[in-house]
């Protein structure tokens, strides 16, 4: 669920497709977005064990630990890009804005929290030419919660 009003369209980030844009300004700290209807989570070893869990790894995202959703369905959350510098903060399946934002600023989160432990993804950061490794989920929840905490202070 997308919480502030929002639109889909091109992408600011080189060879991102499509990007989602807030349509209001939202504070440090707010929720942009959060869980719903997500049904079960799955292990990695599960996923991986299965052809047709497998299937669906495109739409993979860790959400705790060893756990991880398929959701090919999602709607417009998937158009959700990567940036080193995000404007989200992705914490525990909730996006939160990380500075104050105006409107028309597209949302993006580090793809390092929803790729499973030394995952590559098949890019590079846009701006950068980095490689986007997956966190393990010790130091995804150390660093999501560090800067959850301080933007709530």
């Amino acid at each position: 669920m997308i919480v502030p009003r929002y639109r889909i369209a091109a992408s600011r980030i080189p060879h991102a497709g499509k990007g989602l844009f807030l349509e209001e300004s939202v504070a440090a700290g707010s929720v942009l977005t959060a869980p719903d209807a997500i049904d079960r989570t799955w292990e990695l070893s599960e996923i991986e064990a299965s052809e047709a869990l497998q299937a669906l790894s495109h739409a993979r995202a860790r959400w705790f630990e060893d756990r991880y959703t398929l959701s090919p369905d999602w709607p417009d959350e998937c158009y959700v890009n990567h940036s080193f510098q995000p404007s989200g903060l992705w914490h525990l399946g909730f996006i939160f804005a990380t500075t104050n934002l105006p409107a028309d600023t597209e949302i993006t989160v580090d793809y390092r929290h929803l790729l499973a432990p030394g995952e590559e993804e098949g890019f590079n950061d846009a701006l950068t030419g980095e490689k986007i490794i997956g966190y393990t989920w010790p130091q995804s929840l150390a660093i999501s919660t560090q800067a959850l905490a301080a933007l709530i202070r």
